[in-house]
Order: C-alpha cells, then sequence, then structure tokens
C-alpha cells in the first residue's frame, strides 16, 4: 500500500472551512467526518483532516497557533502544469481564501500561493521534470 499523508488543520468554522475546500474541487470522505471533523479528500494518499479548534486540541497540550498571526507549517501541492497552479490558485481566492504572496516563476518551476480561511498557508507547484532532470 502506498504511504498516505493526513495533515490536521485546525479550524473555527467547520463548515466554513468544508465549503472552502469543495469549491477547489475536494470531496468530504462522511466515513470519516462528523460534526466536529471533516475529511477533505486531496487524492487517494494525501488527506486534510480539518478539526474544530476545541477537537484539536483533544490531541495537543500545547496551544494552538493563531495562524493569522503566525505560521507553523507551509503546506505544498503538486500540480500537473502552469495553467493547474492557476486554477487551483484562482479558485482558493474566488472561495474566500486570500493571497500568501507573490506568484513564483522560474522557468522551469512555477508556483502560487494562498491562505484559507483559518490563515493555513497553501503552495502550488509546478515544475518541467525534463529541466529538473538536466534534459531541457
Amino acid at each position: 500500500m502506498a504511504q498516505m499523508i493526513f495533515v490536521n488543520l485546525p479550524v473555527k468554522d467547520l463548515e466554513t472551512s468544508k465549503g472552502f475546500y469543495e469549491k477547489l474541487g475536494y470531496g468530504i470522505n462522511p466515513q470519516f467526518s462528523d460534526d466536529k471533523t471533516a475529511c477533505v479528500v486531496i487524492s487517494d494518499t494525501i488527506f486534510v483532516m480539518l478539526l474544530t479548534e476545541p477537537r484539536f486540541k483533544d490531541f495537543t497540550k500545547k496551544d494552538i497557533a493563531d495562524a493569522s498571526k503566525t505560521t507553523e507549517v507551509i503546506l505544498a501541492l503538486s500540480a500537473d502544469s502552469r495553467a493547474k497552479v492557476d486554477e487551483l490558485a484562482d479558485a482558493a481566492l474566488a472561495a474566500g481564501g486570500s493571497p500568501a504572496g507573490e506568484t513564483q516563476d522560474m522557468g522551469f518551476m512555477y508556483g502560487r500561493s494562498f491562505q484559507d480561511p483559518d490563515h493555513h498557508i497553501w503552495e502550488v507547484m509546478w515544475m518541467d521534470q525534463a529541466a529538473v532532470e538536466g534534459q531541457g
């Protein structure tokens, strides 16, 4: 079985967060969702567990970072093309997200970033594999 990742994110309003990710084209797995948790399916191996802040606190003794003021992690997703980078970033902004940084265009690599409604930072990147492998 392929290795999977389950990214756990605290959210202030579960319904708002679910709606945001659904507007990006991702589904919610009801088997692993309830009134305090939603399992967002990014791919067959990537899942984002949206947890209300009280539910998130069940898993840690540490304070929950206020992502509007501090950054603990930047989540990066690959895209199949420059157009797919733009498609996802534009969808995120249209769905209520906000910009998180400048567009990065290095020719062989292209990326944009956004913040979700809880200010978690997401980067979407495309790389020309031929250039990376020295063939371009």
